[in-house]
């Protein structure tokens, strides 16, 4: 990071949250979430499983209900009180291999109210096209879905996401089970979308070298409650980590060095 990023003012706020709690099935999961997710920033968020991270990802879908407030400060007039439009990639898409869906008609079942067995328009082909070309996956169009490898499904999902141009992306471990290649391709695309369109990210990963390497900032989770954040160099530290994964667990499985931020800091 240079110098005169680090002195450069915050980003203003996308989304707001202050004390947010959420209960399900009689347990609290998230705690008291206060923080701000920033214009412009790719945030990650870490822990260990089940310390509420992917439940802070669906709440902020409107999936669960919580206490507390959150409050998105965007909508293209500035006044709606959510995102236009919130992208979001799960870990994982379970499809059922009894249908023989390929890429265009998996992605015509997203875009388009017709039925499937009517048609897809030249319009919706024509976006297709366009959101597979933005994530370098133009030549899955016509591939069997079940067919796909881990990567490719990801950036089939990625694609879809980001149409139309989220505010918000929300990716819940999207390069979980994908092999390192993949990995490396997968999160690129995800720093271009944030750098060439301007989209917002709170991201959920484990590869704390991917964290290291592509966020602004990071939010540690911990019995649903944010244990630290800040920028990365300050928080990726081993007695931070230790604090959020516990000494043991960290020593066991994060033992990988980060990888630079940037070519600058690489040599």
């Amino acid at each position: 990071m240079t110098s005169e990023s680090a002195s450069a003012p915050p980003a203003p706020p996308l989304v707001t949250l202050t004390d947010v709690q959420v209960t399900l099935g009689g347990k609290t999961v998230l705690a008291g979430i206060t923080t701000v997710l920033r214009r412009r920033e790719i945030t990650a968020l870490i822990g260990l499983n089940g310390s509420g991270k992917t439940t802070l990802l669906r709440t902020l879908l409107g999936e669960y209900r919580y206490r507390g407030s959150i409050r998105f400060h965007c909508g293209h007039d500035h006044s709606k009180p959510k995102p236009e439009h919130i992208g979001y990639v799960p870990q994982k898409l379970h499809t059922d291999a009894r249908l023989p869906l390929t890429v265009c008609d998996f992605l015509a079942l997203a875009l388009q109210r017709r039925p499937l067995f009517l048609g897809i328009s030249r319009k919706t082909r024509q976006i297709m096209q366009q959101l597979l070309r933005d994530v370098g996956a133009e030549h899955l169009m016509n591939a069997p879905v079940e067919k796909l490898s881990g990567g490719e499904l990801q950036r089939v999902l990625l694609g879809l996401a980001l149409h139309p141009k989220p505010e918000l992306l929300l990716l819940d471990e999207p390069a979980a089970g994908i092999d390192f290649r993949d990995q490396r391709m997968f999160y690129d695309l995800i720093a271009e979308a944030n750098q060439k369109w301007n989209v917002t990210v709170l991201l959920v990963s484990h590869e704390l070298s991917v964290v290291n390497h592509h966020a602004h900032h990071v939010l540690c989770l911990r019995d649903g409650q944010i244990q630290c954040e800040g920028e990365p160099r300050k928080i990726l530290t081993g007695e931070t980590l230790a604090s959020v994964f516990g000494a043991e667990q960290w020593v066991y499985t994060h033992h990988h060095p980060p990888l630079p931020r940037n070519k600058s800091e690489s040599g």
